[in-house]
């Protein structure tokens, strides 16, 4: 299992979220908001990192 999947269901897990492998059609939007927010929050501060870090090695 990918690592970005691994992840989705640790959160929801952790949010007592009851996401199944497969078809999840019968959680709601606002559960599927949470599972999605908290991984793209992540990947969004790690790619606003790596572009502040680009910036910085390009002043030099």
């Amino acid at each position: 299992m990918p690592n970005q999947n691994k992840g989705k269901y640790e959160i929801a897990n952790e949010l007592g979220i009851p996401l199944n492998k497969g078809y999840n059609g019968n959680i709601t939007a606002s559960h599927a908001g949470k599972i999605g927010g908290a991984i793209g929050g992540n990947m969004v501060k790690e790619m606003v990192r790596m572009a502040e870090q680009q910036l910085a090695n390009n002043k030099h």
